[in-house]
């Protein structure tokens, strides 16, 4: 059976192929009885619209990539979910793609994918450094980077993780804890989150006049569960005996107290634990994870936003041609924008221990 084309679409609902077109576009100078005529008729054929098709009319599909490491950290499956929402908004579509923290699929981020299917990308790097952004191919998407700035060479989007981890720092100091280890901490001057919050996390110590142990900062492979489960028990096998973590995430924090309990240690009375990035997981771990809660939707709209902005100037909005479209704003200055989303404090058990209901 023929796919139904948009000329089918109009015979069936008695208006012409631009009223159609006027429909499936929301353009707001359309009856309500002549757009539920169109609608029926569009889900009676079983109508698609053409991205392609419109993709070579328009030069743009209204397709955004939000590019992430890796889709089943909980960090990430939550900011896809208000990403995808902030576009929803903006008549926008997300098409998620998962980089592994690998720097060639990254680089194929950078450029579209080597393709013109995505008006934009968000991308979460890992692997990628100034460099990379700065020798970006002429006409490449419009991109927003999310995490640590590299830099300069693309609009930036994040916490402030240095204050951040500072704060969560201070506040295990503020219960009388003098033992810190950070898991996850980085000892190297790089730009990415975990030194970021390396530096705020030794700040802090050095502020409170607690002398900094090299030995305090546990480097994992990576930033899951038994990742930080390993390095907590490689630690108390080593001798170390700290009286609190700052674990750089909150997938470490819940390996770290499955790690402790196996040592007979009592969160927090022994040992407090404090995590990033408020994942659901925390809220029902015993004890319940203390964190830095970034705002995610925060976060969201200021990418998706920026993205759009961006677009708009490039022509590739996907609103339809006018560069106006749900939480359209005026165009920016070109100048790149590096924006700071806000986070939180959010005490629970694993600092507080158990709060009375």
């Amino acid at each position: 059976m023929a796919r139904p084309r948009i000329k089918d679409v109009a015979r069936h609902a008695g208006v012409s192929e631009k009223t159609v077109s006027n429909v499936i576009n929301d353009y707001a100078h359309v009856s309500d009885r002549t757009r539920r005529a169109v609608q029926e008729a569009i889900q009676q054929l079983g109508y698609k619209v053409n991205l392609a098709g419109r993709h070579l009319r328009k030069g743009r599909t209204g397709i955004i990539a939000l590019v992430v490491p890796e889709l089943d950290v909980p960090y990430f499956a939550e900011l896809a979910r208000h990403v995808i929402r902030e576009a929803e908004q903006r008549r926008l579509t997300v098409l998620i793609h998962q980089t592994g923290a690998d720097r060639d699929h990254e680089l194929a981020a950078l450029t579209g994918f080597g393709s013109t299917f995505v008006d934009g990308v968000i991308l979460s790097p890992l692997a990628l450094d100034a460099d990379d952004l700065r020798d970006r191919v002429p006409g490449a998407p419009p991109t927003v980077l999310l995490g640590e700035l590299l830099e300069e060479g693309a609009d930036h989007v994040a916490i402030d993780n240095e204050k951040a981890a500072r704060e969560a720092t201070e506040h295990l100091i503020a219960l009388g804890r003098r033992t810190v280890l950070a898991i996850g901490g980085r000892a190297d001057a790089g730009l990415g989150t975990a030194e970021a919050r390396t530096r705020g996390y030794l700040a802090a110590l050095a502020e409170a006049g607690i002398a900094h142990d090299p030995a305090a900062l546990l480097p994992v492979k990576s930033f899951r569960m038994p990742d930080g489960a390993e390095a907590v028990a490689r630690a108390l096998r080593e001798g170390l005996r700290p009286d609190a973590l700052l674990c750089l995430n909150d997938q470490l924090a819940l390996g770290a107290l499955r790690a402790l309990h196996e040592q007979g240690l009592r969160v927090p009375d022994d040992v407090a634990v404090i995590g990033f990035d408020d994942v659901e997981g925390g809220r029902f771990s015993i004890p319940t994870l203390s964190t830095v809660a970034p705002d995610k939707a925060a976060v969201a709209r200021l990418a998706v936003e920026l993205l759009q902005r961006r677009m708009q100037e490039d022509g590739t909005d996907g609103t339809g041609g006018d560069g106006v479209g749900a939480g359209a704003a005026p165009a920016l200055d070109r100048s790149l924008q590096d924006l700071v989303a806000p986070h939180r404090l959010v005490l629970r058990e694993s600092t507080e221990g158990r709060v009375s209901r």
